[in-house]
């Protein structure tokens, strides 16, 4: 797919604020990215960074009040999905944007059967019969490598494993044909087993569909080897986005450098100690108007408190279309 491929979502400027008795708890600060086709977005940091909220922010998925979206446009479609009003947007959800939650057992519901949950949006969203949704929620079961999926259909949510019901999400988010696919760190309540198994299917799938992922996750490792392209998040910014070899190989964020060295190192005379970021993530009751990374950085200096850093291009592309970062810090210029 080329570079310059039009996105299939463009977010610009996204804001989104909690509201609490103590103030207001700004959780995403101006965030923009777009998604191409067929690309695989992957989008890390710590708990607490904004990943979730921020991807929750595009589709209404937050409960509002406390939940205020104050800002942005997300293009999906030609339309700005943020001003189509509720129900419309409950049309783009299922349809045109599947959305893959960390823990398949609250997803599901446990009175209603696995076909029951997977032909309802068929019905609702593509206008199916209900024997013309059975048909296709037992292909949909096969696609995600259920086997016996007729007779599986009846099952209810209790009777499947871990990794079935993650793969039984998968096949709902899917159900619909969407251009998007979001998976919020689907693998994290899995063990290793499956969780490699459920990579290795979103990784099929991705192949026999050419559809767009964005993958939410804190483990970099997994994005290694699924990514396209990698945008780390902090504070509720983006601190860092690149082609995910080159951010693997020439980190430009002190964050992102620390967040590398955590990774667990095989090998060697002697194993290394594993690293560690000193510190919390911050919980931001204003609008960012300094690096909200500063109190945990090697590098930080007088400007980092006086000014919010904006994204700029490293490697002469467009901010967003290459490898930019905000810092004030360049890498290479002094210590490494």
């Amino acid at each position: 797919m080329p570079d310059g491929a039009q996105p299939v979502l463009d977010v610009r400027g996204l804001k989104t604020v909690f509201r609490t008795r103590g103030g207001d708890i700004h959780a995403v600060n101006t965030v923009s990215f777009h998604l191409r086709p067929g690309e695989l977005l992957g989008v890390v940091g710590e708990s607490g960074s904004g990943k979730s909220v921020t991807m929750m922010s595009l589709l209404g998925l937050l409960p509002s009040p406390p939940a205020d979206v104050r800002g942005g446009q997300v293009w999906l479609g030609g339309q700005d999905i943020l001003t189509i009003g509720v129900d419309a947007l409950r049309e783009v959800r299922g349809a045109k944007v599947g959305f893959v939650f960390q823990d398949p057992m609250t997803s599901l519901n446990p009175v209603f059967t696995i076909g029951h949950q997977i032909a309802e949006p068929l019905i609702r969203h593509m206008g199916m019969t209900k024997a013309q949704a059975s048909v296709r929620a037992a292909e949909l079961l096969e696609l995600v490598g259920i086997p016996d999926a007729k007779k599986r259909l009846r099952a209810y949510p209790h009777q499947f494993s871990g990794g079935m019901r993650q793969r039984v999400m998968i096949a709902i988010a899917l159900s619909c044909d969407p251009d998007v696919l979001i998976a919020d760190e689907p693998t994290t309540a899995l063990d290793v087993t499956i969780q490699a198994q459920i990579i290795e299917l979103i990784k099929d799938l991705r192949q026999k569909l050419g559809m767009a992922i964005i993958w939410i996750t804190h483990d970099l490792g997994v994005i290694a080897g699924i990514a396209d392209r990698v945008m780390v998040m902090y504070g509720g910014q983006v601190v860092e986005q690149a082609p995910v070899r080159e951010l693997f190989a020439n980190p430009q964020h002190p964050y992102t450098r620390a967040l590398l060295k955590t990774i667990p190192k095989l090998g060697g005379a002697r194993a290394a100690r594993l690293q560690v970021i000193e510190g919390q993530p911050p919980i931001i009751m204003a609008e960012p108007e300094a690096c909200q990374f500063r109190a945990r950085c090697v590098h930080a200096h007088a400007r980092c408190e006086a000014e919010n850093p904006q994204r700029r291009a490293i490697d002469g592309a467009a901010v967003g279309q290459g490898h930019d970062v905000a810092c004030h810090w360049t890498a290479g210029a002094g210590d490494a």
